[in-house]
């Protein structure tokens, strides 16, 4: 049983949907003071809508994760909403299937502000507000996609999710001066409105794929994170834990033949 989290302020990052939407629905099942930041204002509030009889204070920010500005504005603004912040979890991203000969400057460097640059934004506007508390949690949404695994199409993606492991460990270290953990959650596939954009055959691919004979919900997500902002915690930081239902242990698709 971990230590309670009720009360603690926590801010959610690409929050009204998919992975984010699991990790909100979490925190605020455990009794949190959760802010879910997202561009798009309708998706935001259907989200709070939603979460609204798990518990906990929900409310919402529009924010562009990518723009400094708008990132420091909508941290500021849920720390005082919120009488602090104790948890930020960036989890916002983005991931477009495009293949390299196909794909122009511009997408890769969106997918790269919005996976990759909005971690460091997000953290870095975080800082007073850990150095003010004395304490507080990070925890980053990463992927097997890039750090472990590739798939044709995610170049840019996976790169992303790699640079955010790299991040995470010098911003293990700088953040220890604030009494501050950092860590990453590495997501397998998880059945998500992203990935039903890639239909059934590809579900059902990924699915046959992994050991445990399915895709993963958004709470399994939201379950990890909430380990790495409790108080049991505190000593562990800079590090990763994959999610993933063991998609990345079979050799190949005879180890899966033998289950």
């Amino acid at each position: 049983m971990l230590t309670s989290i009720k009360d603690r302020s926590v801010i959610v990052t690409g929050g009204s949907k998919g992975i984010g939407r699991g990790i909100a629905k979490v925190f605020a099942r455990h009794g949190a003071k959760v802010t879910i930041v997202a561009r798009h204002e309708q998706e935001l509030k259907a989200t709070c809508d939603e979460l609204a009889g798990e518990g906990g204070a929900l409310r919402y920010e529009i924010c562009d994760v990518c723009d400094w500005d708008e990132v420091k504005r909508m941290v500021d603004s849920a720390a005082a909403a919120q009488g602090g912040l104790d948890v930020m979890c960036a989890n916002a991203g983005i991931f477009p299937q495009t293949k390299m000969v196909e794909m122009d400057i511009a997408e890769w460097d969106r997918v790269m502000a919005t996976n990759l640059r909005s971690a460091f934004l997000c953290v870095k506007a975080s800082i007073p507000h850990f150095d003010r508390a004395g304490k507080g949690r990070v925890v980053l949404t990463s992927s097997i996609t890039g750090p472990v695994t590739g798939f044709p199409g995610w170049a840019h993606y996976g790169a992303s999710k790699a640079g955010q492991l790299g991040f995470l460990k010098t911003a293990a270290m700088e953040l220890s001066r604030y009494n501050t953990t950092i860590n990453a959650v590495m997501p397998g596939n998880i059945f998500t409105e992203g990935l039903q954009d890639l239909g059934q055959e590809y579900l059902d691919t990924m699915a046959a794929s992994i050991p445990l004979k399915r895709l993963g919900e958004v709470e399994d997500i939201g379950h990890a994170a909430l380990f790495f902002a409790s108080d049991e915690a505190a000593y562990i930081t800079g590090q990763q834990i994959v999610v993933d239902g063991g998609q990345i242990l079979p050799e190949s698709l005879e180890a899966m033949a033998e289950i």
